[in-house]
Parts: structure tokens; C-alpha cells; sequence
């Protein structure tokens, strides 16, 4: 049984989903990724709802929610806000948090909050930290053709990422660690989710591209505070991961409860790369934690 509808929150309305209300296990609230992005790729994630409720909801100002012209809106604080704004809504008073990329850098911003009856966080491909980011982002880089590296490299320099070939050096990024699953070049379903995400978003916080990070999440690090996480946690990445496997295992050592765990087939996107062993290690950990 599906819900879905409208919540109220600060600048708008989002669009939210709910799959197996009616149960009685804690639900688990998926937190995409962007920013600007949408919960679209993600709606593979229902398949949890064997066991639980499953709620997913685009982010207001992409996908299906509301798109507010007010630019001030674009702020990590106010997506924090709104997460808290929906757990209202829902009467969600025990809740498990799985997050996304730019998902987990809201989901740690939220939980260092220290708001109540957050019993487990699952840190997705994590982005903990910007510079780390960059950093890795890098390296990434150095492992691509020395002609895709000059291309990013020049028209990062040139500001020219709108340009055709930009855009052609990202995609052959993209095949080696957001999505090495390559079955046609892109997936009707990718194609499809592309309209729901709101470019302006992305440039203000982050910027015009994946290795510059020149928006308002430039300074964001929370590291120093990730031992305040102390409910179970759970970090996964791809061994292809822009989000390194070297850095989500540093992220998961600084947590008291912190376990870690790569796809060794995936990159970005294990949650569609690897699907049926993403879904096996999420659903484990979540029915581990509500069983003790």
C-alpha cells in the first residue's frame, strides 16, 4: 500500500511517498542525493518495505515538490529544517535515516541536531566533507586518459562547464565512478530523472562542477563531530566510489558505532549497480538494530 501527498514545510510544499504505512516496524526515511537532485533513482529502495515503511521525498525545490524562485532557500540549515519539518508531519517519532551522497551530508547536519528517535543512520556514498571531497576528486581524476583530464582541467580553469566537451569528459568520469553499469549509454530512467532535478540548486551550493567545490557547502566538515553520532551506523560505498572506500572507512572509524561495508562492483550507484546486495545489507542492518 503506497500514500503519497504534499507536507507544508519552510519556503514550500515537498512530495513525499510512503510505502507499507500501516506497519508497525520503524520506518526508514531515504534522503537523496543532489543537492538539487530527486528521490526518483532511489524508488528501487521500496523494496524494503517487506519489513518496514519506506518513505521517500524530494527535497524541496527539485523532482515533485515545489520550486521557489527565493534562492536564500538553498542553505544546509533549511534542508535540516525541513527533514524535521516532515518527521512532524508524519508523527515519525522512532525513524531510521539512510542518506544518499549530498543525502548523508544532510542526514550527519540533521543528526548532529541531536534530535530524538533517530535509531540508526546509513551513510550512502558519503560526503562528510568538502575538501575531502575535492581532494579525492583529485586523485579520481589522475586515473582518467590524459586527454579527459586536460579537457576537465581547461574548462574548469576557462569556466566553460557548460560546454559540449566538459560535458563528454564527465561522462567518461562517469562510466568509471558514479556508474560503471553500462548497458546503453544512458539508461532510459536516468534520462527520465534528469527533469526532476534543478541545476541552480547544485551551482549555488556546490558549484559548476563535481571538483570545484565553490557554493555555500564549500567549508562544510563535519568530522571533528561525527563521534556525537552515537546510534548504529552503517557506511557503504563502491570500490569504484567517488565517495573513495578510503575515505567512507575514515568516516566510519570516527563513529562509535560505525560499521563499513564496500560493493566491490560499484561505483556511485550501488543501490542500482549491485542492487539486490545493497538492499540485503541495508535490510540486515536495519533488522539487526530493531531487534536488540
Amino acid at each position: 500500500m503506497r500514500e503519497e501527498g504534499y507536507i507544508k514545510v519552510t519556503g514550500g510544499r515537498v512530495w513525499y511517498q510512503i510505502f507499507n504505512k500501516n506497519s508497525e516496524v520503524t520506518p526508514v526515511i531515504i534522503l537523496h542525493g543532489g543537492p538539487g537532485s530527486s528521490s526518483y533513482s532511489l524508488e528501487g529502495l521500496q523494496a524494503l518495505e517487506k519489513d518496514r515503511p519506506v518513505i521517500l521525498y524530494d527535497q524541496l525545490g527539485c523532482g515533485r515538490s515545489d520550486r521557489p524562485s527565493d534562492t536564500s532557500l538553498w542553505q544546509l540549515d533549511r534542508f535540516v529544517e525541513e527533514l524535521a519539518q516532515i518527521r512532524e508531519a508524519l508523527k515519525l517519532e522512532e525513524v531510521h535515516i539512510l542518506g544518499h551522497s549530498w543525502g548523508t551530508t544532510l542526514a550527519a547536519a540533521y543528526c548532529l541536531t541531536k534530535p530524538s528517535g533517530v535509531k540508526s543512520v546509513i551513510f550512502s556514498s558519503p560526503c562528510l566533507s568538502a575538501p575531502r571531497w575535492e581532494q579525492d576528486q583529485a586523485e579520481n581524476l589522475k586515473k582518467l586518459p590524459i586527454d579527459i583530464q586536460e579537457t576537465i582541467t581547461r574548462c574548469e580553469e576557462e569556466g566553460t562547464t557548460d560546454s559540449e566537451e566538459f560535458k563528454a569528459a564527465i561522462q567518461e568520469f562517469n562510466k568509471v565512478f558514479v556508474c560503471r553499469v553500462q548497458k546503453e549509454p544512458d539508461p532510459k530512467w536516468v534520462k527520465k530523472g534528469s527533469g526532476y532535478r534543478n541545476p541552480e540548486i547544485y551551482n549555488i551550493m556546490w558549484g559548476p562542477s563535481e571538483f570545484s567545490v565553490k557554493g555555500n557547502l564549500k567549508y562544510f566538515d563535519c568530522t571533528s563531530r561525527l563521534n556525537e553520532i552515537s546510534c548504529p551506523t552503517l557506511f557503504t560505498c563502491g570500490r569504484y566510489d567517488e565517495a573513495t572506500p578510503e575515505s567512507t572507512e575514515y568516516f566510519s572509524s570516527l563513529v562509535p558505532n560505525g560499521k563499513f561495508h564496500v560493493y566491490e562492483n560499484s561505483a556511485h550507484m550501488a543501490y542500482f549497480e549491485e542492487k539486490e546486495e545493497f538492499l540485503q545489507v541495508v535490510g540486515d542492518f536495519l533488522k539487526n538494530v530493531d531487534s536488540k
